[in-house]
């Protein structure tokens, strides 16, 4: 069955079954990772990946209209700003979680209060702007100079809040930001450098660090994701056609690089021969729908080899990679791949998979209310 034979409705309403039960298994947990057993751990409201659960949640409000869904979100936004209040470890990643909880809930709802946590995020990420370096610092403690390619994706938040609040600001230090991914992430091949190092007085660039990738001149697969998908939604933001070019690039080296299945090995160039490398189904989910955001600012035929390509993945993800006969898992899929060098997290699921799977597939179903 080819892309366009396939009835991307069916997995949607599989999802829509799926979810509903997952709110009973998770019940008030934090989601991140689900190993073996197939249970959903409890992390603490300041891990990077707070916001994804809720965020599934609020799609399938909007795709759906049931109040199950919006009832389980709700507080969500609530519990990051009183972890915001105390002693905790919010950090670059402030996009992940504000994005799909405080802003999500003020669009679909007009929540005044999600308004307010949504501009304090954005706040607090404007103050890890290095003016020197023109980046956003990543992470906390000593890594003074370090910035990370994922902070693409949280530009969103920067640049919603700019036309949030009416502040320029915000958007000027997203766009300085996004021509250091531009500059010193994207290699002219499309591959893409996980961590970058600057001498935070400087600002002069120091060198590439490998990070969750096998090394710093690897190709570390949900990197170039994060990359290819931020720097679309930077071009929705800006309409500067180089950020634009820049996604295609890494776009391009993504899709040229797949196996047969479609399903990203977890770094493309972790070794001679893939073939005993894990994959890694997030790489994949987070792709697929930024591959549609890149789609959706082209002329058709152009677009249209980028639209082929998510629908491949999320039928591949459909049908191989999920747990649709396994009612008892609390994850939608699996074969994720978390962070491979360090040996943490190898073959299983991850919460921002089954985000980004719910989204792309959500996206082919005609919703239009993303917030990334």
């Amino acid at each position: 069955m080819t892309e366009q034979q396939f009835d991307f409705s069916r997995p949607l309403a599989m999802i829509a079954d799926k979810t509903e039960r997952m709110i009973a298994q998770i019940g008030h947990k934090s989601p991140h990772v689900a190993k073996a057993d197939g249970k959903y751990d409890d992390m603490r409201h300041d891990w990077w990946t707070s916001g994804f659960w809720p965020g599934m949640l609020w799609i399938m409000h909007d795709m759906t209209g049931k109040d199950i869904y919006k009832n389980a979100a709700w507080d969500w936004d609530e519990k990051l700003e009183r972890k915001m209040m105390q002693p905790s470890n919010f950090h670059h990643d402030v996009g992940f979680q504000f994005l799909p909880t405080a802003v999500m809930k003020h669009k679909l709802t007009g929540d005044e209060d999600g308004l307010r946590r949504g501009l304090f995020a954005a706040n607090f990420l404007t103050g890890r702007y290095n003016i020197e370096g023109r980046f956003l610092r990543a992470w906390n403690q000593e890594k003074l100079g370090w910035s990370i390619v994922d902070s693409t994706m949280n530009l969103s938040l920067l640049f919603w809040a700019s036309q949030a609040s009416g502040d320029p600001r915000f958007a000027h230090i997203a766009k300085a930001h996004a021509d250091t991914v531009v500059n010193r992430f994207v290699r002219e091949d499309g591959s893409v450098r996980h961590i970058v190092s600057f001498d935070p007085d400087s600002g002069e660039y120091l060198g590439a660090i490998g990070g969750q990738g096998a090394g710093p001149d690897s190709a570390w697969s949900r990197g170039a994701a994060w990359a290819l998908y931020g720097l679309a939604n930077t071009y929705r933001y800006t309409k500067q056609e180089k950020y634009l070019r820049a996604s295609q690039r890494v776009a391009n080296f993504f899709i040229a690089n797949l196996p047969e299945d479609s399903i990203p090995h977890w770094d493309f160039r972790a070794a001679e021969s893939l073939e005993q490398e894990p994959r890694d189904s997030s790489a994949g989910a987070c792709a697929a729908s930024g591959l549609l955001e890149l789609a959706s600012h082209l002329p058709a035929i152009e677009g249209g080899l980028y639209r082929n390509a998510a629908e491949r993945i999320l039928i591949s993800l459909h049908h191989n990679y999920a747990t649709w006969d396994q009612p008892q898992h609390e994850a939608i899929l699996l074969q994720a791949t978390g962070n491979r060098p360090a040996g943490v997290d190898v073959n299983v699921s991850l919460i921002y998979g089954d985000y980004f799977f719910v989204e792309a597939i959500a996206k082919l179903n005609g919703w239009k209310n993303q917030i990334f």
